[in-house]
């Protein structure tokens, strides 16, 4: 195996050009373990690495995907031997190291986990960093002393990748989920996924009172900005907010009442540098009571590497419901 096919994002001053192309094999980067790709998916990430502003990328020529699921080819760690099968993701993965979009990714041994007991490797990219992401931010909220008796829990962008997630695994565990959505098309899909009512994302964008009625015991926030901080004006006394997301902006402007006057807190979440031990437990829960009923509802599409810049095109649009799915191999 001399080259090995990928999708690149290869960036000449400020211009970025995508598509399929091959890397040889000495360019796939450090690492004690070469896998086999089987599975990726793509994510908001992805398509920002794709972009010459999208302040992600750090290599020129890069093969994006952040995560990954396969089996190992070759070797040099005792932890894990060819033939098994692995998943990866944060790190440096698809940002400052090629990552899951080609046929064969060279991994760290340090970012790899052992695909858990009661996931495939598709199932395990259904999941991905988005589904990932959601399952820990409801892993915070439960850790927080959120129970379904407590009233309705809110998600926020709710048809995008780590929403509809989020929504499902809340639905899984016998919460009563409200889902905010700026697509008209996705209500029934999201009541189908488990939301018992649907509200528009104009609910919580506007601007507002330093406090509003008190609507939700606990929020799962996908997009930031003027969203956020809808969300923690509405939050009960007590109330928490699992935040992952910028799609509505960086910039979060509120003021210290619901924190000082409902006992608000915000709950950052960030499964890139999450500790190895960590990812474990929430994977293993991600393959038994974290896991949605029915995970094929959250695929959106699958695809090969070809379809990718489709693919991308439609996150930075914010046209997508649910999760691609990529499978590298022709």
């Amino acid at each position: 195996m001399a080259t090995v096919r990928a999708f690149l994002a290869e960036r000449d001053g400020d211009v970025v050009t995508c598509g399929v192309g091959t890397l040889d094999t000495s360019e796939l980067g450090t690492g004690e373990v070469l896998v086999r790709v089987d599975w990726s998916s793509v994510n908001y990430k992805d398509a920002l690495a794709t972009q010459p502003k999208g302040g992600v990328a750090r290599l020129d020529r890069l093969v994006p995907g952040i995560d990954l699921a396969g089996t190992v080819e070759e070797s040099r760690s005792a932890a894990f031997l060819p033939g098994q099968q692995v998943l990866a993701h944060g790190y440096g993965l698809g940002v400052s190291h090629h990552g899951g979009f080609a046929a064969y990714a060279r991994v760290p041994e340090a970012w790899l986990l052992h695909l858990p007991d009661g996931l495939t490797q598709r199932e395990a990219m259904i999941a991905g960093t988005a589904g990932f992401t959601a399952a820990l931010s409801v892993v915070r909220l439960l850790e927080h002393g959120l129970a379904p008796d407590d009233g309705a829990v809110l998600v926020t962008g709710a048809s995008g990748g780590v929403g509809s997630f989020a929504v499902a695994v809340l639905a899984r565990l016998g919460f009563e989920v409200v889902a905010s959505t700026g697509k008209e098309a996705a209500r029934e899909w999201l009541g189908s996924l488990g939301a018992t009512a649907v509200i528009g994302r104009e609910e919580l964008s506007g601007p507002g009172k330093p406090l509003e009625e008190q609507r939700w015991a606990a929020a799962v926030d996908c997009v930031g900005g003027s969203t956020l901080a809808g969300v923690l004006r509405s939050l009960r006394w007590g109330g928490a907010v699992a935040a992952s997301g910028l799609t509505g902006g960086p910039r979060l402007e509120t003021t210290v009442f619901p924190f000082i006057l409902r006992a608000v807190s915000l709950l950052g979440i960030d499964s890139v540098e999450l500790p190895l031990p960590e990812r474990a437990v929430v994977w293993a829960r991600l393959a038994t009571d974290l896991r949605p009923r029915d995970l094929e509802s959250i695929v959106a599409e699958e695809i090969g590497l070809e379809g990718i810049g489709g693919a991308v095109a439609a996150l930075l649009a914010v046209a997508v419901r649910g999760r691609y799915l990529v499978r590298p191999a022709p």
